[in-house]
């Protein structure tokens, strides 16, 4: 975090919105993209100028240690929170200051820190309330809604490797599986770009490795562009295509897995100066 040199964070959502959507719109490809995105409360800047872009089919991850702005970059994203300035464009569109319910209608979806599902409700009917909701059906809750999406909810649950747990209640799942099944849900609007912050937080080393094995052969698979944030780096060098750094609120690196174990800014504020990756290279030797 930096001290602002911006405008002040009380400018207000129609500000922002007005400053930023007189632009042009970015190349068409990129399916999220930012242009100087800047959050600043009072004279904090907790994300400074911030400009990257999100690609069909990519896994990107952002890292950096904590109090960097990852989560204030991600409530932006997702409209929690509007920028004091600059922009969000969603497949060509600006939807900077567009509130959350609104941007997740766009098709962006994202998964927490903390799982919250329905604990008194069974696996497969987390997932049909999901579809519900999706179908503009979430009032069609009564004695014939256990019947609703039933199919697509389980083929939902197929996907994550769920579907024999379907009648299982929430309340006794384990935390891997919850994991799992909220990404489940998340799916069920079928979006465009889905936001993971911190997907493996709290989970052992063994289902780390399994949720984001799964989680990169859905990109692979249906095309979903995937953002998360995350502190294991084996996870982050195995799986992500491309990573971004993010300190103080700035960007200060972005590149492949090798390009960003091999950067001196990286290594400086957030890799322990580059001693375990030594200590591999020379046992690898």
């Amino acid at each position: 975090m930096t001290t602002a040199s911006h405008p002040p964070a009380s400018q207000s959502a129609t500000q922002a919105r007005s400053e930023t959507r007189s632009e042009a719109p970015p190349s068409p490809s990129p399916v999220l993209e930012t242009r100087n995105l800047t959050k600043a409360f009072g004279g904090l800047v907790a994300v400074d100028d911030v400009s990257f872009s999100l690609q069909a089919g990519e896994l990107l991850a952002l890292i950096g240690p904590n109090g960097a702005g990852k989560s204030t970059c991600f409530n932006m994203l997702m409209g929690q929170l509007a920028p004091t300035r600059g922009a969000v464009w969603l497949k060509g569109e600006n939807i900077t200051g567009m509130n959350p319910r609104k941007v997740w209608r766009k098709g962006v979806g994202r998964t927490f820190q903390i799982t919250a599902t329905y604990a008194s409700m069974t696996v497969g009917e987390n997932v049909q309330m999901a579809l519900m909701s999706h179908h503009h059906r979430i009032l069609s809750i009564r004695p014939r809604a256990h019947r609703l999406y039933r199919d697509e909810a389980l083929a939902l649950l197929e996907m994550v490797g769920m579907a024999d747990q379907a009648e299982r209640h929430c309340a006794v799942l384990a935390y891997g599986d919850l994991k799992r099944l909220e990404l489940a849900i998340a799916l069920a609007h079928d979006p465009a770009v889905l936001l993971m912050d911190e997907p493996t937080a709290g989970m052992a080393p063994r289902e780390r490795i399994r949720l984001m094995q799964l989680t990169a052969e859905i990109v692979e698979n249906r095309g979903v562009s995937v953002l998360f944030t995350e502190h294991d780096m084996d996870v982050v060098f195995a799986h992500s295509h491309r990573i971004m750094v993010l300190n103080r609120g700035q960007l200060i690196a972005e590149g492949n897995a090798e390009a960003i174990r091999n950067d001196p800014r990286v290594q400086e504020v957030y890799l322990g100066g580059g001693t375990v990756f030594a200590q591999e290279d020379a046992a690898d030797a």
